[in-house]
């Protein structure tokens, strides 16, 4: 089950945030700060998983754009990750150039 849907530039701004738990406003700040750390520090190289607290991070980078989703331990990584190549390019169609 996704837990949460994160876009994030490269400074560490949140430009796109979904919640599909309940999660006190502090509480999502201090969490979004802490992915947010975890994912800008990791290098190309590194996997795109990463287990985190009580659930897993698949993120993917896009030029300036990384794309985070939080899930259970249930849940495909590898589907996670296309879900998410499959969101950007439905944004590059209908917006042009994302």
């Amino acid at each position: 089950m996704i837990k949460f849907f994160l876009m994030v530039n490269k400074q560490g701004q949140t430009r796109l945030s979904r919640y599909y738990e309940h999660v006190e406003i502090n509480k999502r700040t201090m969490l979004e700060a802490e992915i947010i750390k975890t994912c800008l520090s990791r290098s190309k190289d590194q996997c795109s998983f990463i287990e985190y607290k009580d659930f897993k991070l698949v993120y993917r980078q896009y030029a300036a754009l990384f794309v985070v989703v939080g899930i259970n331990e249930t849940e495909n990584e590898m589907a996670v990750y296309e879900l998410i190549h499959n969101f950007v390019e439905v944004l590059d169609k209908y917006f042009s150039r994302v």
